[in-house]
C-alpha cells in the first residue's frame, strides 16, 4: 500500500504561476526599469531648466532623447496669425515633445485676441494637435465714443484696441452706434444686407431710443426708419433708389416713421435761389433735423400710396 504524499513537498501556488509567468515577468521589469529611467530624466530636465548653469547639460540630454514634435495639427485657424498661434504654442518641430506644458500652451493660445478658447493635445510619439474656436467679429460698436469688436450675439470680441495690422479688416465691419445697439445688430445688419442696392450707401446705422434705427448713407443723409418696419422700409428704399436713385440724391434726411407717406429735408434755401418755392419771408430758417424731429419737406414717392398730405 502506497502513502500519500506530504503535501509540504508540494510547490505552492505562487511558485507555480511564478515559474509559468517567468517569460512574461522579465521585459515586463525591465519595462518598468526603462519609464521610471525617462521618467527621473524629464523630472531632473524640469529641475534644471530654469537653472543657466545646467543649459549645457540639458541641450545635450534633450538631444539624447527621443519622442520629438514631427507635426502640429491646427484646425479652426482663419483670424489668427500663425507666426502669433506658433508663439504661444511654445514648441516647434524637433523639440522634445514632453518638455512643453499642455496647460501653459492653451492658456496662451486664450489669451490671443480672436481666440475664444482652445484645445491643445499631445499625441505620443511625436503629434501636437490643436483646435480653436474663435470669436468671429461680425460689427464694430460704437458707444460713448469708444469702439469695440462684437460678435453675432454682442459679446464683445477681444482685440488690440484696433491699432494692429488687422485694423485695416475691421473697417470692413459694419458700424452700429448707441446703448444696445450691440445687441439689436445682427437683425440689423442681415435685414441690410438682404438689400445691396441700400446697404452699399449705409457707413453707419445707430440705435434710438433702444426701439428703432437710423441710418447714416456715405453722403451724409440721414434715414430715420420706422420701429418695427425695417424690413419693408429698406425694401422701399431698395425700389426708389432703382428707379429714382434717392440714396444718391444731396439731402439731409429721409423720414420713414410714418407708414403712409415719405418726407424728404432738403439742405436750406439760400436767399438768391427761389427755385424750391415761393419766398419764405423775414422768418429764420428752420432747424436742421434731429434723430426725432420729423423733415417737413415731401419727397415724390413711386408709391401712389405715399403721395398722400397730412389733413
Amino acid at each position: 500500500m502506497r502513502r500519500p504524499t506530504d503535501s509540504g513537498d508540494r510547490p505552492s501556488r505562487l511558485s507555480i504561476f511564478l515559474r509559468r509567468q517567468k517569460r512574461l515577468i522579465r521585459p515586463a521589469l525591465v519595462g518598468l526599469v526603462l519609464v521610471g529611467l525617462v521618467a527621473g530624466g524629464v523630472m531632473a530636465l524640469r529641475h534644471v531648466g530654469s537653472d543657466p548653469r545646467f543649459a549645457a547639460l540639458r541641450g545635450r540630454i534633450i538631444n539624447m532623447l527621443p519622442l520629438r514634435v514631427t507635426e502640429i495639427d491646427v484646425t479652426g485657424c482663419v483670424l489668427t496669425s500663425e507666426s502669433a498661434l506658433q508663439e504661444a504654442l511654445g514648441v516647434r518641430t524637433g523639440d522634445f515633445i514632453l518638455g512643453f506644458s499642455v496647460k501653459a500652451a492653451r492658456e496662451r493660445i486664450d489669451a490671443l485676441p480672436f481666440v475664444d478658447h482652445s484645445v491643445v493635445e499631445r499625441h505620443l510619439p511625436g503629434t501636437i494637435v490643436i483646435h480653436l474656436f474663435e470669436r468671429q467679429p461680425f460689427a464694430v460698436w460704437q458707444n460713448h465714443g469708444h469702439f469695440m469688436l462684437i460678435d453675432r450675439a454682442g459679446n464683445q470680441v477681444r482685440d488690440k484696441g484696433m491699432t494692429g495690422k488687422d485694423a485695416e479688416a475691421f473697417r470692413q465691419l459694419p458700424l452700429v452706434v448707441g446703448p444696445d445697439a450691440n445687441l439689436a445688430a445682427a437683425a440689423m445688419i442681415d435685414e441690410l444686407t438682404a438689400q445691396p442696392e441700400v446697404s452699399n450707401h449705409v457707413v453707419a446705422a445707430a440705435r434710438v431710443g433702444q426701439r428703432r434705427w437710423n441710418l447714416t448713407l456715405r453722403n451724409g443723409t440721414t434715414i430715420l426708419l420706422p420701429e418695427g418696419q425695417e424690413v419693408a422700409a429698406l425694401k422701399r428704399l431698395a425700389q426708389m433708389q432703382e428707379t429714382i436713385k434717392i440714396l444718391d440724391r444731396p439731402v439731409i434726411a429721409i423720414d420713414m416713421r410714418l407708414p403712409d407717406r415719405l418726407i424728404i429735408r432738403e439742405n436750406p434755401v439760400t436767399p438768391n435761389d427761389n427755385s424750391n418755392g415761393p419766398d419764405q419771408g423775414d422768418g429764420p430758417p428752420p432747424a436742421a433735423p434731429t434723430s426725432d424731429q420729423a423733415p417737413v419737406r415731401p419727397w415724390p414717392d413711386p408709391d401712389n400710396s405715399l403721395r398722400r398730405r397730412r389733413a
